[in-house]
């Protein structure tokens, strides 16, 4: 019972803590609500979860092999997070009768996790410290994650549809959005810096 609160622990960290799909949730739940919110919210977990397993049964040996492949992703990474913040800073503000249809989909979310050099770190850090590649503790990590992944980030989907109530007028979803653009593009920076 310990390695599984540990393993949860890990998780809640990794999960809940700002990052870019987090900052996707949050937005998307000012501006469509909780429910159409929740396709991202599935499609991140999904996603993370199937990288999680990937990196569990050797992705990351890939990597190490051919480390321009681990470059690309960093910047396909970097550049997905610049082409949502330049999104985010010239959006209108209007919500109008936001459609929810056009809120992110299942498959942004998931290749947003792909893309998400947090993710990947998660990723390595937590197969690394909970499995030692044994198959069924990286499925009992993965199931673990998965559940509390996908509240955490629904939890930050939540939060922006209770800051929507608060979003009535253009001017202020303008700011609100011009606030998440420049997290974005921070981390976009941070990750070219860091890297």
């Amino acid at each position: 019972m310990t390695l599984f609160y540990s393993m949860a622990a890990f998780a809640l960290a990794a999960s809940i803590t700002p990052g870019p799909v987090n900052v996707v949730a949050l937005g998307s739940g000012a501006r469509y609500g909780l429910v159409p919110s929740l396709r991202h919210v599935t499609g991140a977990t999904v996603g993370f979860v199937v990288l999680l397993v990937a990196v569990g049964f050797g992705v990351y040996e890939l990597l190490q092999r051919v480390p321009a492949l681990m470059r690309a992703i960093q910047w396909f990474g970097v550049a997905f997070l610049l082409y949502m913040a330049y999104k985010l800073a010239v959006d209108d503000g209007e919500l109008g009768d936001a459609d929810p249809q056009r809120g992110p989909s299942m498959s942004h979310g998931a290749i947003m996790q792909w893309l998400n050099p947090k993710a990947w770190l998660a990723a390595l850090a937590g197969m690394g410290a909970y499995t030692g590649g044994d198959a069924s503790r990286i499925w009992q990590f993965a199931a673990i994650y998965f559940v509390v992944c996908w509240l955490s980030v629904g939890c930050w989907a939540a939060a922006g549809a209770m800051l929507r109530h608060h979003m009535r007028h253009p001017r202020r979803v303008r700011h609100l959005n011009r606030v998440m653009a420049a997290l974005l593009a921070g981390s976009a920076v941070y990750l070219v810096a860091a890297g």
